[in-house]
C-alpha cells in the first residue's frame, strides 16, 4: 500500500466523519464483550444495569471517551505526527463474585473485550476487500464505498491500537487482570490496589511516557501496516483521498 495510507494524517472534518463513529462503535463493542462474557460466565451485573445495550449514552465516559482521544489528537497536531488515537466507554460494572469460577471467569471476561477489537479489525480488512471487489464491478459506488473504506482502514487502526493499550499492565485495564494471578498473592493485592491510582498513572504516561507508551504498541502498529498492505490492491482510488 502506498505510504501515505499507512499512518493516515487526517483533518478535522476527516476526524468527525471517519474517527469518531469507527472509535465509537469499537469501544462500545469492546464494552459489550465484557458484559456478554461475565453473563456467561454467571454474573448479570451488566445486564441488570442496562449496559448490554448500542445505544452511545450509556457507554460515553467523559475521560476514556471524549477527553483522552481529544488529547492525543491535539498532541499529535501539536507535535506535527500522525500519532494513533486511543479512546475508551464508561467500564461495564461485573461482579466477579458471581462467576462460576471466579479466576477462570475474571480472565475470560477481561480478555473478551481485546478480543473482539482483534476480531473488529480483521472483519475490517476482509470488508476492505468486498467494497473492493463491489467497487470495482459497480463504477457509481466508488465515491462511498472508498469513504466506507477509509473507514475500515481507520477500523484496523484503532482497534489493533486498542488491543495493545487495554494489555498495559496497569489496573484496572484489562491487562492488569492476567497480569495479577501471575504473581504471589500478597503482591498481588497491592498491585491491584493500584488501581485508585491507574487514571493518574495513564494520563503521566501519555504525557510524559509516550515513548515507553509507544514502543508498547509498535507491535500494534506493525499489525496494521501488514493488514493494509495485504489488502492494499483492493483500496479504491477514492478511499486515498480520504486517507492522505
Amino acid at each position: 500500500m502506498p505510504g501515505h495510507l499507512a499512518r493516515p494524517r487526517l483533518q478535522t472534518l476527516q476526524i468527525i466523519l471517519l474517527v469518531a463513529p469507527v472509535l465509537l462503535f469499537s469501544v462500545i463493542a469492546h464494552e459489550i464483550a465484557h458484559g456478554l462474557a461475565a453473563l456467561r460466565q454467571g454474573d448479570r451485573t451488566a445486564l441488570d444495569a442496562g449496559r448490554l445495550s448500542w445505544n452511545p449514552a450509556r457507554h460515553i465516559d467523559p475521560f476514556f471517551t471524549i477527553l483522552l482521544p481529544l488529547m492525543m489528537l491535539i498532541g499529535s497536531a501539536a507535535a506535527g505526527v500522525n500519532g494513533p488515537v486511543l479512546g475508551g466507554a464508561k467500564p461495564v460494572p461485573v461482579d466477579p463474585r458471581n462467576y462460576r469460577n471466579v479466576r477462570r471467569g475474571d480472565i475470560i471476561v477481561s480478555l473478551a473485550g481485546v478480543a473482539t477489537n482483534f476480531l473488529i479489525a480483521i472483519a475490517c480488512a476482509l470488508l476492505i476487500v468486498l467494497t473492493g471487489l463491489l467497487g470495482q464491478a459497480v463504477e457509481p459506488l466508488r465515491t462511498t464505498l472508498g469513504i466506507l473504506q477509509a473507514m475500515f482502514v481507520l477500523g484496523i487502526q484503532i482497534n489493533a491500537v486498542l488491543v495493545a493499550f487495554n494489555l498495559l499492565p496497569i489496573p484496572p485495564l484489562d491487562g492488569s487482570h492476567v497480569v495479577k494471578y501471575l504473581l504471589p498473592r500478597p503482591l498481588a493485592i497491592q498491585y491491584v490496589r493500584l488501581a485508585r491510582y491507574g487514571l493518574l498513572v495513564l494520563v503521566l504516561l501519555l504525557w510524559v511516557g509516550q515513548r515507553v507508551l509507544e514502543a508498547w504498541l509498535y507491535p500494534a502498529l506493525l499489525f496494521f501496516e501488514w493488514t493494509v498492505a495485504l489488502v492494499s490492491t483492493f483500496v479504491l482510488p477514492t478511499a486515498t483521498q480520504w486517507l492522505r
